[in-house]
């Protein structure tokens, strides 16, 4: 059985840039960052939460996680296999 691959947020990613406006493109599906499988969320400083994409190695502006995704959206594996697949 195969584990999920989980893609850890690093402390570094408070350094990143944010996204260019021209990589996000509205989306009114499902299918936008939030639910994709390289979205994490870090808190950073002063335990402002930074959401992060880990494929750009970049940050998503507040609210743009929910409406927007990029050409590299892909189902987070939790919903492909389920949230504890190794059950069954």
């Amino acid at each position: 059985m195969q584990r999920p691959v989980m893609v850890p947020v690093s402390a570094d990613c408070e350094g990143w840039p944010y996204l260019p406006p021209e990589l996000l493109r509205p989306s009114r599906s499902r299918q936008v960052c939030m639910t994709c499988h390289w979205f994490r969320h870090h808190a950073g400083a002063s335990c402002i939460t930074l959401l992060c994409c880990q494929l750009h190695q970049g940050l998503i502006a507040q609210g743009e996680h929910l409406s927007r995704r990029c050409h590299g959206w892909s189902e987070a594996q939790a919903l492909r296999q389920g949230w504890a697949p190794e059950v069954g």
